[in-house]
């Protein structure tokens, strides 16, 4: 990997803004103006075959998550047309930041559908090469695989799962709770004023959720990311990064994330078993090996009833960030070596 992550694209790119209307959600409530935001990297080329789609992750907007794409990466711009769909509620596409009538729960399926119309009405594009996703981005990649079985070749699940599981609704929960507990609050997600005291707790709580237990007795905060000390790294790593977002998109995206669930829609009608069968895709399974959100657990139970599918635990002691590895190379090389050999699977 010679090309630093910061480093202008010697790539094509392109950016923009799609209108999709008023749009009516999966839980009945109508998003005025909707609209998302998005970014390429790559050529599409005459056949429109060689497209891998990217959702967002979690509060992630496009920039944050475009370090794995180049050459040398895990996402090749030079063989893929990359599209970054902006996840709604991150405060580039429609979100209660920038919607004051935003809907009270938008759910992956929602996001899903939008993305299948952007693809479509932009660019002409109806059939994927793959969908690659990193936690909330991952959960999409199932939504794609079972909402679109005939159109989807593969998915990459990384650290993520088709369903929420009770005990990642828990941390949902909590971080959800402490907005509330703000005293700008005003009900249903949404806030007077900054709620600067619960955003500082907010970000210590994920601290302790998003890097295993592992990463913290090695002292990896110190070692591998730099912070003199536990005070500062929580400071600076935690607080001051949910600080630079809206406290309603926050919780707009705790709402979204809780919902998840691929058999949550008429076309399942919650039967989870049938939407996992329907997966025509090659799926492949990437959790963390100390992932504290999504475990290896759930995605060993999704695999009783997928037809194609492989899964291979990042061995790794960074948690959930395993699956994000910015400033991780042994993580890196190993999403960088196992994504390209799944995309070269027939």
């Amino acid at each position: 990997m010679t090309v630093p992550p910061d480093a202008p694209p010697s790539w094509p790119v392109q950016s923009g803004r799609f209108d999709l209307g008023d749009l009516q959600t999966l839980s009945g409530e109508t998003m005025p103006g909707a609209f998302l935001s998005w970014k390429t990297h790559g050529t599409l080329n005459a056949a429109r075959d060689n497209v891998i789609l990217y959702p967002t992750s979690y509060s992630a907007q496009h920039p944050d998550i475009e370090w794995l794409i180049g050459p040398d990466f895990v996402l090749d711009p030079a063989r893929w047309f990359i599209v970054i769909p902006d996840m709604f509620g991150n405060g580039l596409s429609s979100s209660p930041s920038n919607t004051p009538a935003y809907p009270a729960l938008v759910t992956a399926w929602d996001n899903v559908q939008a993305q299948r119309r952007l693809l479509s009405e932009v660019f002409g594009i109806e059939r994927l090469a793959c969908v690659y996703g990193w936690s909330m981005g991952a959960q999409q990649a199932y939504h794609w695989a079972a909402l679109f079985p005939d159109d989807v070749a593969r998915i990459v699940v990384n650290c993520g799962s088709a369903r929420t599981a009770e005990h990642n609704r828990v941390f949902l929960k909590s971080l959800m709770a402490t907005l509330e507990a703000a005293p700008e609050h005003t009900g249903n997600g949404r806030f007077s004023a900054p709620p600067a005291a619960a955003i500082r707790a907010f970000g210590r709580i994920y601290a302790g959720w998003a890097l295993s237990q592992d990463f913290y007795r090695e002292g990896l905060h110190l070692s591998a990311l730099g912070a003199p000390d536990l005070e500062t790294f929580l400071r600076t790593d935690w607080e001051e990064r949910y600080a630079r977002r809206d406290a309603a998109d926050l919780y707009a995206q705790l709402r979204c994330w809780e919902a998840g669930d691929i058999s949550a829609n008429p076309l399942y009608d919650g039967d989870f078993v049938a939407a996992l069968r329907a997966i025509r895709a090659r799926v492949l399974l990437l959790p963390g090996a100390t992932d504290l959100y999504f475990r290896v657990a759930d995605n060993e139970a999704e695999m009783a009833n997928l037809g194609r599918a492989e899964l291979l635990p990042i061995p790794s002691i960074w948690g959930h960030r395993a699956g994000n590895p910015v400033q991780n190379p042994e993580d890196t090389a190993f999403l960088r070596d196992n994504v390209r050999r799944w995309l070269d699977l027939d």
